[in-house]
């Protein structure tokens, strides 16, 4: 099982900026031996998963249906799409739903807006640190008592600006805040000029716990106009999504 986690770890080290690596890189970005990092690409070669020119490596499109084996079973995902289209539709901005994933979030669900708000582009399958993202701090705020201590345990609050809420007190008090008022609103956190504001999905969906949330420049919209015309559009899309999604 250790040896299979360590294969999704280099898995994951191909991303945005990294699509192609080097021995050396894939094991600097997964903290295995080179000799490691170079067994489990060669496996992922053989798998048809990964191609090398002999020095470089990538992933192929083979890798999508690991994904596509999740994705396929969620039906539920084609209404949080409509109701993300929807919002988009209405407000000309970018919405997103993701779920929890240890410290980080995953994106399930993305309508962008024609503008790109982010120098990351964002898609499905996107990974980002929970502690920096409107999604993620809604859904850390929603997590039981001790949940949220081994989520403590296990997370590192990296700094992304110098507004990142970077130590566990400034976090656990922003939950709180979270809690009491049911939105989580995030301004400049995560990437310089970037403002977005994000509910948790009353029940979540089959898979788990789910957030949606709507992102902007910050210097277009403000954290004044989210609260007022984005919070309410955000919190009947939730709604919506509740009623919609089949519940067993």
């Amino acid at each position: 099982m250790l040896s299979f986690r360590k294969g999704l770890d280099v898995i994951r080290s191909f991303g945005a900026g990294h699509r192609r690596q080097t021995i050396t890189e894939a094991a600097s970005r997964t903290g295995l031996t080179r000799a490691a990092a170079r067994r489990f690409l060669l496996t992922l070669c053989e798998a048809g998963y990964a191609r090398s020119d002999g020095k470089h490596f990538e992933l192929t499109p083979a890798i999508l249906t690991i994904g596509h084996s999740f994705l396929s079973g969620m039906g539920e995902l084609e209404r949080v799409r409509d109701a993300l289209l929807e919002l988009t539709r209405r407000l000309g901005e970018s919405s997103s739903a993701a779920m929890l994933d240890g410290t980080a979030i995953t994106y399930v669900a993305r309508s962008p807006a024609p503008h790109r708000i982010m120098t990351v582009g964002l898609g499905v399958g996107t990974r980002l640190p929970a502690h920096a993202t409107s999604m993620g701090q809604a859904l850390l705020a929603t997590l039981h008592p001790r949940e949220l201590e081994r989520y403590f345990e296990a997370a590192v609050l990296e700094r992304f600006t110098a507004h990142t809420l970077t130590s566990r007190t400034e976090l656990a008090a922003r939950l709180a805040e979270i809690r009491t008022r049911g939105y989580a609103l995030v301004s400049e956190e995560l990437e310089a000029g970037l403002c977005s504001i994000a509910v948790a999905v009353p029940g979540g969906i089959s898979a788990g716990s789910l957030a949606i949330n709507l992102s902007a420049p910050a210097s277009r919209v403000g954290a004044v106009e989210m609260q007022a015309r984005f919070l309410p559009a955000l919190q009947e899309a939730a709604r919506a999504i509740v009623l919609a999604v089949p519940r067993s």
